[in-house]
């Protein structure tokens, strides 16, 4: 084993194909397959799986994706110690619903790394993709909710796929809503108010269950319903339309401007706001500083941290 062919495999879960990691790494693909090759037979154990559709870590790959970095982490630590290197390229991935407050933590976590080099990474992406993301290690965290509607079943595939669901806070229900729409102004609205306007939310792609919307109360009916991919379409939308989103209500003028506001629902509802691990990885020290920096802006929010 060399520390090069441990930052080979580090490469191919970031890149998600050796044949895209090769090409990073200014390498052949048969050389790349071939290291991969031969560490899975010193150490007899299968770390990818191949198919059709790609590859994926099997449950050895993610335990010995996990001493990896680890082990290049120390390796880096060591070499800025006694070599007076030059720090290597920070990493971090994280994988989200597309929540404002996990994208602030973000921020402060890039701010307060410092490093002349980094490759993060920040996908704001559906509900299947952000469980497939860390069971395949491409992220180290996914944050996703729970509601008495879809807890059993997201529980029953995290559980599956050996992900451990991590609670942060509870959220009551809220929608946004243009400044300008008429409801901007109550103190609280209720579904029937909120019938005649477009109700927006994040499409799921081929995975479109109700058990994956990020919306609660995916189940209803609504008359006027439009789908998107990303939050500043939704945005947009919200403002063009006069439409609206159920959401938790965390809603950053910073990022997102003062034109929408955040109203409570009427409901008797809740949100369970979580991260998501892979029991067999270890969290890397940027990782474990994100949550840190997550939890603070959730307190600056003015929710309660459920400790873990």
């Amino acid at each position: 084993m060399t520390l090069q062919q441990l930052k080979y495999i580090i490469k191919i879960v970031e890149c998600g194909s050796i044949t895209e990691a090769a090409k990073q790494l200014f390498i052949t693909q048969p050389s790349l397959s071939n290291a991969v090759k031969e560490l899975e037979k010193e150490f007899a154990i299968e770390i990818f799986t191949r198919s059709p559709k790609g590859i994926s870590l099997t449950t050895d790959g993610a335990e010995f994706l996990s001493y990896a970095r680890q082990v290049i982490e120390q390796v880096d630590l060591f070499e800025q110690r006694y070599k007076d290197k030059k720090p290597s390229r920070q990493l971090c991935s994280i994988s989200t619903q597309h929540y404002a407050f996990s994208v602030n933590a973000f921020v402060e976590l890039v701010k307060e790394s410092n490093a002349e080099e980094y490759s993060f990474t920040l996908r704001e992406t559906r509900t299947y993709d952000i469980i497939n993301d860390v069971k395949n290690l491409r992220s180290e965290l996914g944050i996703i909710y729970l509601s008495d509607f879809n807890e059993q079943v997201i529980l029953k595939i995290l559980k599956e796929n050996q992900l451990v669901f991590h609670p942060l806070f509870i959220a009551n229900p809220h929608v946004f809503v243009s400044i300008r729409n008429p409801l901007s102004k109550r103190a609280y609205v209720t579904l029937e108010d909120l019938e005649d306007y477009p109700c927006l939310s994040f499409e799921q792609g081929e995975y479109n269950s109700f058990y994956f919307s990020e919306e609660i109360l995916s189940t209803v009916y609504h008359k006027k319903s439009i789908r998107v991919s990303d939050r500043a379409t939704l945005f947009n939308l919200l403002i063009g339309l006069n439409g609206y989103t159920i959401c938790t209500g965390v809603l950053c003028p910073d990022l997102n401007g003062n034109d929408i506001v955040s109203v409570p629902l009427h409901t008797e509802e809740e949100m369970k706001i979580g991260y998501i691990t892979n029991s067999k990885a270890v969290l890397s020290n940027m990782s474990k500083k994100y949550i840190a920096h997550l939890k603070e802006v959730i307190k600056r929010y003015g929710f309660e941290i459920i400790e873990d």
